[in-house]
């Protein structure tokens, strides 16, 4: 494969922040930075009673600063389980100590949506609030978070993509001398800025919030197309490879249950031929 017209690969420090022994890696501060985000951003959605036309918010800005708590642990302990579970099996089933050392890396997003999910159930369930409602919020602004997330991976030069001679290909320190897609700016393009916007035009133009479901079916089946279509140009991990046929992953698969579901939701809401959500 041709490397002339390579892009260097702009290698930044992984550790944003040095004091004395502490570390703060900039993969550490897009979860920090993107569940503060989030959590703004929902509580903006709430106080705007423009988005909410014949309806209320079932929630308050203050539960939803109680609620960053839960979600932080539904992110960190799904992720990582998910991860576990996944991606790695056998070798946690021999290495079960290192199971809880998240900062050696390896997370999942599926499992960290799942942990969300869990999360919002029981969190609802507590105070009065309907699931899907809290979902929907998280929908809206999670993409924040999957933005700066894809961009630490950038900056880690990890979860690159395959060899190729597109004029934006990169050769990345550890992925050997061949260029290769930067499949982690596609996944923060898709999943961060396009899903985004995606949710955004569904909360704020067609003011879907009144109607549960919508935009957590927006998101997933926006983030389940987004990430099936990167997984074509994105390296599989090396101690999986390829399911099946020289193209099916792992990423794939686990995207498959979450289509699904975001096209349960969104023919679901569709309005009854009364007006009602069906």
């Amino acid at each position: 494969m041709p490397t002339l017209f390579a892009i260097p690969f702009p290698v930044i420090d992984p550790v944003a922040l040095s004091l004395g022994p502490l570390e703060i890696r900039w993969y550490a501060l897009a979860y920090v930075v993107g569940l503060m985000g989030a959590i703004w951003y929902a509580k903006r959605l709430v106080s705007n009673e423009a988005l909410w036309p014949g309806a209320k918010p079932h929630t308050s800005p203050a539960q939803l600063d109680d609620l960053l708590l839960w979600s932080t642990l539904g992110v960190l302990l799904g992720g990582r389980l998910g991860y576990v579970l996944f991606y790695n099996p056998a070798y946690f089933v021999q290495n079960p100590s290192e199971i809880l050392q998240m900062w050696n890396g390896g997370m999942s997003f599926h499992g960290g949506f799942l942990g969300v999910v869990v999360a919002c159930y029981f969190y609802g369930r507590r105070h009065g609030i309907g699931m899907w409602q809290l979902l929907d919020l998280g929908a809206a602004s999670v993409p924040i978070g999957l933005f700066l997330g894809r961009l630490a991976n950038f900056i880690n030069a990890e979860l690159y993509g395959k060899v190729t001679d597109v004029p934006w290909a990169m050769v990345f320190p550890g992925g050997g001398p061949d260029p290769r897609h930067p499949s982690q700016l596609y996944e923060a393009g898709l999943e961060g800025i396009l899903l985004f916007l995606a949710v955004r035009v569904a909360t704020h133009r067609m003011k879907c919030l009144p109607r549960a479901g919508v935009a957590s079916g927006v998101f997933a089946t926006g983030y389940a197309a987004s990430r099936i279509i990167v997984e074509f140009a994105r390296e599989p991990d090396a101690h999986i490879g390829y399911l099946t046929g020289g193209w099916l992953t792992m990423g794939m698969v686990l995207s498959l249950p979450l289509l699904g579901v975001g096209i349960w939701l969104l023919a679901r809401s569709r309005p009854s031929k009364s007006g009602s959500t069906a």
